[in-house]
């Protein structure tokens, strides 16, 4: 019996229409016809069976791993949501990113693990010939005296240090400038960032202003506006959650307009890490919660994204997803658990690490918003968002969270991967309410969604490689769905 070749299959729900596959194609067998629409179906592109040979390279150069060589007859498109030309122009300029992405020079920190490690650092700073250090903190934990023990180190190896203590929980360009002023003004010639994502995410601000003195905050969000080299930064995370000690992105709200932004450069990378599970001990359950859950969001938004990751960052994605699984809700219950605690640092980084390269998604895009507007944490509206917009983006994303889900041997009614995706996103939820985490976004004022749907838009399109791309109209009714939902 002649054995039945194998022909493209083209993913309904993450195909773009690029012709990535149509320009690469050697037999000339996948064409991308007129449209036609039958109800809401929209018809992109037809396999001819007859020329397939199939060889399979329309499926290695898919950008989006859309194709998929199957022994199956004659092959059609149908997306069950209208693709538009602006959403077929992301997915090109996501290609040309993930492109780009695999020729950057990156870079991770060096890192010092273990109790105590923050008494090292000091040690590390002089012999990277500093002297004169500017420590970016927060007042909380001036008066927690969590820095006395790395303050009385730099005093005996003779480092000089002034100490910004007054970042916001989501840090401003106006904290950034005091920042600056104060660097100047000692003459400082690097940084410590002691805190949460809030204090590294403001030095990263800093940084980025002492390199380009003549640009203003605003000016330097965006992808790779500062290409200039920032003072070092070493950084000493105090949560589990951000990554932002191992991430190329610093998030800032402009005071006056409340809008939240990114900016994004290779230089913002800190030289140094410390992982330091004492500094976390003593954290509220609350903050560990929201922090732990914030890593999740990290590792499963670059997890289900559709380009930009290498198979290593996929591998970090599915270790700190287990490692959270694991440790999240013993660190919760028992803050003096040290093991717990070490678990979820390496988790943070991890996840910090695979989400710098594989990017977030619209859980992030919404969750800025909120901080913006309504000084939200991010960790807790990361923590709220996360199983909604999972759910939301449908079976586009049922395979990757199955994958999830075995990782994390959660168990599943069924062995479909619906079935699987949906347990994982149940597991979200139902830690959510053990820790006393509100289910719904209730903060959502309605008279603000319009402003929500244009800032989330505008920062999740075209940068973010989402699974399914939503127009400012899908944003709207995610947006209201979500806010009127019940507990």
């Amino acid at each position: 019996m002649k054995k039945r070749k194998e022909i493209p299959w083209i993913n309904p729900d993450t195909c773009a229409g690029c012709s990535v596959c149509v320009v690469n194609c050697p037999m000339d067998c996948i064409s991308i016809g007129p449209p036609e629409y039958h109800g809401d179906i929209h018809t992109i592109a037809r396999a001819d069976t007859d020329k397939c040979t199939g060889c399979g390279l329309c499926a290695k150069v898919c950008p989006i791993r859309a194709i998929e060589m199957k022994r199956e007859g004659s092959v059609r498109i149908a997306m069950k949501t209208k693709w538009t030309g602006k959403k077929v122009l992301c997915r090109i300029f996501q290609y040309g990113m993930k492109i780009g992405m695999n020729v950057l020079p990156w870079s991770t920190p060096k890192v010092l693990r273990g109790s105590g490690a923050v008494r090292k650092l000091p040690a590390a700073v002089k012999r990277r010939n500093f002297s004169r250090v500017l420590i970016v903190t927060d007042g909380t934990l001036m008066k927690l005296h969590l820095l006395d023990g790395m303050l009385e180190e730099m005093k005996k190896e003779g480092l000089e240090y002034a100490i910004y203590d007054g970042v916001a929980p989501n840090p401003t360009d106006e904290n950034v400038e005091e920042g600056v002023r104060m660097f100047r003004e000692n003459h400082c010639d690097c940084m410590i960032a002691f805190g949460g994502g809030s204090p590294m995410d403001c030095a990263k601000g800093v940084g980025a202003r002492i390199a380009r003195p003549k640009k203003t905050v605003r000016k330097l969000q965006g992808l790779f506006r500062i290409l200039r080299p920032i003072p070092v930064i070493f950084a000493v995370p105090t949560t589990a959650g951000t990554g932002s000690e191992t991430t190329i992105a610093a998030v800032i709200t402009e005071a006056q307009t409340h809008h939240k932004a990114s900016m994004n450069d290779l230089c913002l990378m800190p030289r140094y890490a410390v992982l330091d599970p004492e500094l976390t001990a003593g954290l509220p359950p609350q903050v560990t919660s929201t922090t732990g859950l914030d890593a999740l969001c990290h590792a499963v938004e670059a997890y289900t994204n559709n380009t930009y990751n290498s198979r290593l960052e996929k591998q970090m994605c599915r270790k700190a997803v287990r490692l959270i699984y694991d440790n999240l809700y013993r660190a919760y219950q028992d803050g003096s658990d040290m093991e717990a605690r070490q678990n979820m640092q390496e988790a943070a980084f991890l996840a910090g690490r695979s989400f710098t390269r594989g990017s977030v998604g619209y859980v992030h895009a919404i969750g800025h918003t909120l901080g913006g507007l309504y000084g939200t944490p991010h960790g807790l509206a990361m923590a709220i968002l996360l199983p909604h917009v999972m759910r939301a983006y449908g079976k586009a994303v049922y395979k990757r969270l199955a994958e999830l889900c075995d990782v994390c041997q959660i168990p599943s009614p069924e062995d479909s991967a619906q079935s699987k995706a949906e347990a994982f996103i149940r597991w979200i939820e139902e830690m959510k309410e053990k820790m006393g985490i509100p289910d719904c976004p209730d903060m959502i004022r309605e008279e603000d969604v319009d402003q929500i749907v244009e800032w989330a838009e505008k920062e999740g399109n075209p940068l973010y490689p989402v699974p399914v791309i939503w127009s400012r109209k899908e944003f709207r009714e995610f947006l209201l769905s979500v806010r009127t939902e019940k507990a």
